[in-house]
């Protein structure tokens, strides 16, 4: 177990970056977000929408980000996928963030 409430994968995987088979520790941050691409080995693009609020207006903004995030082969997410996210440590240049569900 990782430490949140999330379901275990069914198929187990060799990656050392695997949260849950390997040696990857997750803390910090847990989005839920969409797979926007996967054309990247091992990697995903996540699109996060959120709420900011406009103090002028009184009012809320939606905003989006997108990061990408590590795609552990026993989770496999593909593109148009709703994927819970979990902050890790750096495992690349870009990469703070790991798949860790499927929705």
């Amino acid at each position: 177990m990782i430490g949140l409430n999330v379901k275990e994968p069914a198929e187990a995987c060799s990656d050392k970056n695997c949260p849950f088979h390997g040696q990857l520790a997750v803390h910090g941050r847990v989005f839920d977000a969409e797979v926007v691409s996967d054309k990247m080995r091992k990697s995903v693009v996540v699109k996060r929408e959120y709420m900011r609020y406009v103090g002028k207006y009184e009012r809320y903004e939606k905003r989006t980000s997108q990061f990408t995030a590590h795609n552990p082969s026993c989770i496999n997410a593909k593109a148009g996928d709703k994927v819970k996210v979990a902050e890790c440590r750096p495992l690349s240049k870009t990469k703070n963030f790991v798949v860790i569900e499927v929705m």
